[in-house]
């Protein structure tokens, strides 16, 4: 494989990377000073809800911007990947979680992490004025 493969690689893996580690790492946060309940005991309080959507989406925009950021050639190309990939891992959350929020919540989280990362990338994919 040739350097571009490797960097376009990484350009996924550091998206995936960015969301993950700040869902993660917000979620533990708003447990440890009480926000959340922990993560055994489930969430289902709507406002709650509301805000792991929020900071979720957010941060799915940052992993599309992060990859496009990074993606050494075809950009939209490593959004679109990352895209599925996120796609594929909801929907597996959705299956997997059902029972540890409102139903409402993981159908959701697929839909506006997808459209987060898309816009995410269009942003990153930017061109400087």
């Amino acid at each position: 494989m040739n350097r571009t493969v490797f960097k376009s690689i990484w350009a996924v893996i550091a998206g995936i990377l960015t969301v993950v580690v700040l869902s993660v790492g917000t979620d533990l946060f708003l447990e440890v000073i009480k926000f959340f309940p922990p993560a055994s005991a489930g969430l289902y309080e709507t406002k709650l809800l509301e805000i792991a959507l929020a900071y979720r989406t957010l941060y799915a925009f940052a992993g599309g911007y992060v990859t496009a950021k990074v993606a050494p050639k075809n950009p939209k190309k490593l959004v679109i990947i990352l895209l599925i990939i996120g796609t594929i891992m909801g929907i597996l959350g959705v299956v997997g979680g059902w029972n540890l929020s409102a139903h409402w919540y993981p159908i959701a989280l697929v839909f506006t992490s997808a459209a987060g990362v898309w816009f995410g990338g269009k942003f990153g994919m930017r061109k400087k004025a």
